[in-house]
């Protein structure tokens, strides 16, 4: 999961499995105790959540849900007179009521309920409960509801979607934005199974992160199922113009019509061989399917791991590499995020760094080389290198495969905290604890965990070294004092994966603003080939052309803010025009296009106008992008949006 304006990367969050039935495992214990969630304004702790039902009639029209949630709770605690959910200012809460078989009577009483602020993200729906309903009561809360326009309800007009044809829907729940969908348990502690109904005009195709799906053609009516336990932001809903073709025995590619065939193509036969890899290494898939559903350009980030049906922005469909690694991220949060999640979001790198491991094995096994090595976010990085710290403690990668089947076996659908995962890794290898490796010097376990800046110890990615030692060459050339054209242009970069060219441009970018004569010279060299590269590369290069303000190619960045409409895309550029000195060319680009960008990326880029007034706030909004391992922040810094 990738934030508003980030580079684009991959994603954005294993086993011995016995074959236990989905009543066995929804039974099963409920791992470890609740840990506290600020994030969170409910109080979760409190109750036991069994399932959630949802019923929701789409009104494309009026861009609003009409919603009836039913909460199927436990209360835990004697003296509970109140529950608190998470919730939103956008939600219009129409009424609250109860529903409870106590002294075998079937009773039912319509509840006070009110709306608490908390924070700009969210808000409190504290709810009365009768005196009726007791510990370790089973009850129903219903509620009532119409949603509008909050962070989790992305409605797209015909003009946004890939065919111009049908207005599109889609929800976006990570990290705490699904309160603005229902009210919730808005933690990643918190997992429960889901039910839901969806009404849509006709023509329109729903699909859910769901287990089961039918369709009752007469009524018009979805419904879906979730048999397995799952936290709330990974509760999601797409509605469009979507169709499907198969591309291996369990899975299925979903897209607007005018992409199918391309996506298809890319996917087909391919994601069966990553799952089965996958499985090799972790265990069995436990999710029955694995589909991929391409959104529209207007999707906030690259993908989302939704359990069941992967969210993926189309975009990406320009570049294979880019493609490939995404969706084998997300396929490892199968098993890593999605089975077992963090409880907590300053425990985040336990599903992104665990994620990113199991990413790069399975990558290893079925291609042999790694190229995402080149690549680097910090909370995917340094949660990845004390992961691969850990698997080099054991000594042997087979053996650390071993673990982590193991660990996921034991907690699978629940949620864990670091010392959950630490305390499981040191008693598979007593060895290790009679060693203390837990507190060996300059390596302890806390310090990985709490200390700021890089991580204590680099992977060994010697495995690329073929890749990146060209790319080390051409950028020290490039660099030098005296360009020596001979030697660069012996070097012909039309050759190049992907990835090495993104690796060389994010190192000409952060030395940007380069001297005149240089930036002179990249462009002879590499404009026209670069112009014809994929988007990922593309956008890359126009960035050194506005850091460095390159005025004879300034045309192709308005070209290019012409042609996507995508935040991951257009809001680098906008943030870089205005930080210098272009920020006219910014605005008159903008006037000209805001009405085929989304809502929310207009609201962005007219905040980026705004911000701009003020160089030091400017400066801000650039320094939210990803973080490289120099940056001084912990494993463990909450890490929400909305």
């Amino acid at each position: 999961m990738a934030a508003a304006f980030e580079r684009p990367t991959f994603c954005c969050c294993r086993k011995v499995v016995t074959g236990s039935s989905k009543s066995e495992e929804r039974s099963r214990p409920r791992g470890p105790p609740c840990p506290v969630d600020i994030a969170s304004s409910s109080n979760f702790q409190h109750f036991e959540l069994r399932h959630l039902h949802l019923e929701l009639e789409v009104n494309f029209v009026r861009r609003q849900i009409e919603a009836v949630e039913v909460l199927d709770l436990v209360s835990l605690e004697p003296a509970t007179r109140s529950l608190v959910l998470d919730s939103h200012q956008s939600l219009l809460i129409r009424s609250v009521s109860a529903k409870c078989s106590c002294n075998s009577a079937h009773n039912s009483w319509p509840l006070i309920h009110r709306l608490d602020p908390f924070t700009d993200y969210g808000s409190s729906l504290v709810i009365t409960l009768p005196a009726a309903i007791k510990a370790h009561t089973n009850f129903q809360i219903i509620i009532k509801y119409t949603t509008a326009d909050g962070p989790a309800i992305w409605w797209l007009d015909p003009e946004l979607t890939s065919g111009n044809s049908k207005p599109f829907l889609f929800t976006h729940g990570h990290s705490v934005c699904n309160r603005s969908f229902f009210p919730c348990f808005d933690t990643p502690a918190v997992k429960s199974t889901y039910s839901a109904t969806v009404m849509v005009p006709p023509g329109i195709k729903v699909l859910m992160s769901a287990t089961q799906s039918t369709f009752d053609e007469q009524e018009n009516i979805y419904r879906f199922q979730m048999e397995y336990p799952v936290p709330a932001y990974l509760l999601a809903l797409v509605a469009g113009d979507l169709i499907s073709a198969d591309i291996g025995p369990r899975s299925r590619v979903w897209a607007e019509p005018c992409l199918l065939k391309m996506a298809t193509a890319k996917l087909n036969g391919t994601v069966e061989r990553w799952l089965s890899a996958a499985e090799n290494l972790f265990g069995p898939y436990m999710w029955e399917r694995y589909d991929v559903v391409f959104l529209p350009p207007s999707f906030p980030i690259v993908a989302m791991e939704n359990p069941c049906l992967t969210f993926i922005i189309s975009c990406i469909l320009e570049s294979d590499e880019f493609l490939i690694i995404d969706v084998i991220h997300e396929i490892a949060h199968s098993w890593f995020g999605n089975a077992v999640t963090n409880a907590t979001w300053e425990e985040m790198w336990l599903s992104e760094g665990l994620a990113t491991y199991a990413q790069r094995r399975i990558t290893t096994e079925t291609y042999g080389v790694n190229p995402s090595s080149l690549m680097n976010l910090f909370t995917y990085e340094k949660g990845f290198c004390f992961v691969y710290y850990l698997s080099q403690l054991c000594g042997d990668t087979k053996c650390f495969d071993s673990f982590l089947r193991a660990y996921v076996e034991k907690f699978k659908f629940t949620s864990v905290v670091a010392g959950d995962l630490l305390e499981f890794f040191l008693g598979f290898f007593p060895e290790l604890r009679e060693k203390c490796v837990d507190n060996k010097k300059g390596l302890e376990f806390e310090r990985w965990l709490n200390a700021s800046g890089p991580p204590l110890l680099e992977p060994d990615l010697s495995q690329g070294s073929s890749l990146i030692k060209p790319v080390e060459t051409l950028y020290q050339l490039w660099s030098s004092e005296t360009l020596d054209g001979n030697h660069i242009t012996d070097i012909d970069i039309s050759k190049w994966k992907t990835f090495q060219i993104v690796h060389l441009l994010d190192k000409l970018l952060d030395r940007s603003p380069m001297p005149p004569e240089v930036m002179m010279k990249l462009s002879k060299s590499y404009s026209a080939l670069l112009n014809s590269m994929n988007a990922e590369i593309r956008i890359r290069w126009l960035q050194i052309v506005v850091r460095n303000n390159y005025l004879p190619d300034f045309y192709k960045v308005r070209r290019f803010l012409e042609n996507h409409t995508s935040r991951m895309y257009t809001g680098p550029l906008y943030e870089d025009l205005c930080a210098g000195t272009m920020k006219a060319i910014a605005m008159e680009t903008f006037y000209l296009t805001q009405n085929r960008l989304h809502v929310n990326l207009r609201r962005a880029i007219q905040q980026i106008f705004a911000h701009s007034a003020n160089p030091a706030a400017v400066m801000t909004l650039l320094e939210d992008k990803p973080s490289d391992t120099t940056t001084p922040i912990s494993l463990r810094n909450v890490n929400v949006y909305a």
